[in-house]
């Protein structure tokens, strides 16, 4: 199917080109124009046009409030503020009561009889 196809469209390319013709020039006589006819009556005068002015229309009515802008930017970030003055010496506290008297500690154990050591140092 596909080759026939093509064939066709092939012959008749062919056959258009084959038949490439001379046109024939053909002479057409040009008639004159006789005399002119006789002027014809005058129309009648046309209707006058309405005077009248129309109607005002009628008023448009008010827009709508535009919207709001957008916010600004925010600022800058301020600078560190100074150190602030030293404050003054707080004043002396008050002297403590004085503690309690410990207790008397407990009698020693008595000493075994013995040698006596004596340390001599070299």
């Amino acid at each position: 199917m596909k080759y026939s196809i093509l064939l066709l469209a092939i012959l008749g390319s062919i056959a258009v080109t084959a038949c490439d013709r001379q046109p024939a020039t053909v002479v057409v006589p040009v008639s004159t124009p006789g005399p002119a006819g006789a002027t014809g009556a005058t129309g009648d005068t046309g209707a006058t046009g309405q005077s009248t002015t129309g109607a005002t229309g009628a008023t448009g009515a008010t827009g709508n409030d535009g919207t709001n802008g957008s916010n600004g930017a925010n600022g800058a970030k301020g600078s560190t503020g100074s150190t602030g003055a030293t404050g003054n010496d707080g004043a002396q506290g008050a002297t403590g009561n004085q503690g309690n008297q410990g207790n008397q500690g407990n009698t020693g154990n008595t000493g075994k009889t013995g040698n006596t050591v004596v340390v001599v140092p070299q």
